[in-house]
């Protein structure tokens, strides 16, 4: 059994979270994190590298789990883990640091194998801030000569050099919030252009928080006590009202900003995971799920980065659960392992959603170590059409039932479908026979109910449109 991380495990002072919630504002506003390396960086670390004679140069900016490269001089390198690196040491300092000898210092020698194949003699980093003084990132010079401190003026010098960084950030910053502002796409924008929504158009959103949850209940089917909730992403549009996934997902992959908007997602989720056990202390045992697209499921560091919100929020590792369709697992099996392996270890519940949709589920689901199957809502929807597929449903839930495995049940709308699936033994379901997609404020009403329970479904005729 995977092992639970509790909020004690993860606590963190609110001072820092509001801290660390200040900096990744910060982060988002210069738009760094997610974009190519540039020119001016590679100008600046070419710079340090000369003047310092420097092996090696960094200069990199932290998320919540990662530090990202944006350039580099000499070694290259892509991305680091944040924990234990020299941006957390700079970050702990809130100034430079500097280490003449890393051999003198135990705790480092993890960093420099990661760093570089050649032995690394020394180092200094000094902070790359926001112009509100937020430190977002580190500029760092590797292969000083050892046993040497940097006389001040040598220090100055590489803090000038970051302070160039952040006149960069700054003017990307007023770029960027120039372009926000810019003229609002108007209903008829749609008849102009072939193609909607674009980049600009996503990343608008992003920024403008114009992206919103949706939660819709999963509950226990015997009792109809909410014993968790899926997150459902929605698009308030200034103009063109609440626009559907299906509208702009497909957009998002293809231009690249799925990432992003997923990394905001599933923030998003476990923000209002904290906010509900505020609310109420009961509400700890409730698990919140959030899709993950291929592309987030792929990032290298994915457990690390969940582990960081975990952290962040002081949330417990079961109170999350992360859903991902079979055909994100299916490019590449090994990573596809490795990858669930580490956020099973982690302690999270890891769902197969749309089961029984691809080429090779029975397999996926005999090697892969999910927690919880989710039936298509393809297959619920013809549960009443005749013994072929009421058959298949009642193969799926004995399947999962031998694998150890909870089956949750997808796109209940009638009593019909609701009593069979009592009958075939599905412990959990979510439709709309018992609740839509809502809004976190509405799912909080529902929480307060007595015992978390929802009243009788409504006949079909009765439910509204």
């Amino acid at each position: 059994m995977p092992q639970t991380q509790t909020p004690e495990q993860f606590s963190i002072p609110a001072i820092e979270r509001q801290q660390e919630t200040a900096r990744q504002s910060a982060l988002a506003s210069a738009a760094i994190l997610d974009t190519a390396p540039e020119p001016a960086f590679d100008a600046i670390t070419r710079l340090a590298a000369e003047y310092f004679r420097a092996d090696t140069v960094l200069l990199g900016f932290a998320d919540q789990s990662r530090v990202w490269i944006k350039s580099y001089w000499g070694e290259a390198v892509r991305e680091l883990p944040r924990t234990g690196s020299i941006f957390e040491r700079v970050l702990a300092q809130g100034g430079p640091v500097v280490v003449p000898n890393i051999a003198d210092d135990p705790a480092l020698a993890g960093d420099r194998m990661r760093l570089r194949r050649l032995e690394i003699a020394s180092f200094a980093s000094v902070p790359v801030r926001s112009s509100a003084g937020e430190i977002l990132g580190n500029l760092t010079i590797f292969g000083i000569e050892p046993r040497r401190k940097m006389v001040l003026d040598e220090l100055r010098m590489l803090e000038s050099l970051a302070e160039m960084v952040a006149n960069q950030l700054e003017l990307r910053r007023l770029r960027h919030a120039i372009g926000s502002s810019g003229p609002r796409p108007g209903p008829n924008d749609r008849k102009t252009s072939s193609v909607w929504p674009r980049r600009p158009d996503l990343r608008r959103a992003l920024d403008q928080r114009q992206f919103v949850l949706y939660y819709q209940p999963e509950v226990e089917l015997t009792t109809r006590k909410i014993v968790g909730l899926e997150a459902l992403i929605r698009w308030v549009h200034p103009d063109r009202g609440v626009v559907s996934p299906i509208d702009f997902i497909p957009a998002a992959e293809e231009c690249g900003m799925i990432l992003p908007i997923g990394d905001w997602g599933l923030a998003e989720a476990c923000n209002q995971i904290q906010k509900w056990c505020v609310e109420d202390l009961r509400n700890r045992s409730l698990r919140v799920c959030v899709n993950l697209s291929a592309r987030q499921f792929a990032r290298e560091g994915l457990a690390d980065h969940v582990e960081a919100l975990l952290r962040q929020f002081g949330i417990f590792s079961r109170q999350l659960g992360l859903e991902m369709t079979e055909s994100s697992l299916i490019t590449d099996a090994h990573t596809a392992m490795e990858v669930l392996g580490s956020l099973r270890r982690l302690g999270v519940s890891l769902l197969m959603d749309d089961f029984g949709t691809g080429y090779s589920s029975l397999h996926h689901l005999h090697s892969f170590p999910f927690d919880v199957l989710k039936i298509d809502r393809s297959f619920v929807v013809r549960i009443t059409d005749g013994e072929q597929p009421l058959q298949i449903v009642r193969t799926i839930i004995d399947l999962a039932r031998a694998l150890g495995m909870n089956v949750v049940a997808e796109g209940i709308e009638t009593q019909e479908q609701y009593a069979l699936l009592q009958q075939l033994g599905c412990r959990y379901g979510q439709g709309y026979l018992f609740a839509r997609p809502m809004p976190a404020e509405d799912v909080s009403k529902l929480l307060r109910l007595p015992e978390r329970q929802l009243p009788d479904p409504l006949p079909a005729s009765d439910l509204p449109n």
